[in-house]
């Protein structure tokens, strides 16, 4: 294990690591950062992602020791005092550890797409739609990754679910789950091509309820943003408009609720078949 110690906040070696909150910096150098031992770990364990270095206090190495002992040499973990790492991040850490990661290439959806149709059994995906708050998206790819998803399509106007705080509330989900982006009319071209059935999620009163008929076993399952929901040309252009049935008086749910209660209803329809 590579250790070296930091003892100053000017030190060159953790500038990824300094204002954390900064997304443009990350996109810049091509890094996104993992908070918390549980999602360090998971970025350790992701072939998908390799772990530029990682940044802890000597509390947060004592934890991650065995994981970390899984590094190449060239991979430094960077130790420094919790005041001293929480300056240099600009806020409280509170479990002492941060990894960053190189994002690598964009994923082709086309491949991803095409992989999971040529697997047996039914296979979901799910799309969003200028989804743009990081805690919903990360909540979704954790339902996603709970419930089977084979991935995730989103528009470019959604966060990015490499984003720190996506990445929290994911459980690290968002590292595990595959995930690309297109624009709205792209995406549906690409499902429909591969036999997938782009499927609304709508609160419309004349969608059908979400359990009242089979549905294909190639779903592409679409979800719109938190205010507006799905644009008019994305539901009109859905093979079939589907609604979760709500108490009298309730209009909407939190979109990664109804994405949610929406899998479970796919995933238990697979196991069922």
């Amino acid at each position: 294990m590579r250790l070296e110690n930091v003892t100053s906040l000017d030190d060159p070696r953790v500038a990824p690591y300094r204002d954390v909150r900064d997304t443009a910096l990350r996109e810049r150098e091509g890094l996104f950062l993992a908070e918390g031992r549980l999602n360090v770990k998971r970025l350790l364990a992701t072939p998908r992602y390799r772990t530029r270095s990682v940044f802890v206090t000597e509390s947060g190495l004592a934890a991650l020791r065995p994981a970390l002992a899984t590094l190449d040499a060239a991979t430094p973990v960077f130790v420094a005092p919790k005041d001293l790492l929480c300056r240099v991040v600009g806020y409280a850490i509170h479990r002492g550890c941060l990894a960053a990661g190189e994002r690598g290439g964009e994923p082709d959806l086309r491949t991803l797409v095409a992989e999971s149709a040529a697997m047996p059994g039914r296979r979901n995906w799910l799309v969003l739609e200028d989804v743009t708050d990081p805690e919903n998206v990360g909540a979704i790819f954790r339902n996603a990754l709970a419930f089977g998803a084979a991935g995730i399509a989103l528009t470019p106007r959604s966060v990015d679910p490499l984003y720190r705080r996506a990445i929290r509330v994911s459980m690290g989900a968002s590292l595990r789950v595959p995930h690309a982006r297109d624009e709205a009319r792209a995406l549906r071209d690409v499902f429909a091509a591969a036999g997938f059935a782009n499927v609304a999620l709508t609160t419309g009163a004349d969608a059908v309820p979400l359990t009242a008929r089979p549905l294909p076993p190639r779903v592409a399952l679409w979800l719109g943003s938190e205010a507006e929901g799905l644009t008019r040309t994305s539901e009109a252009g859905a093979d079939l408009r589907l609604r979760i049935p709500m108490a009298p008086g309730a209009d909407s749910l939190n979109v990664a609720m109804a994405a949610g209660i929406a899998l479970h209803h796919l995933h238990m329809t697979a196991l069922e078949t």
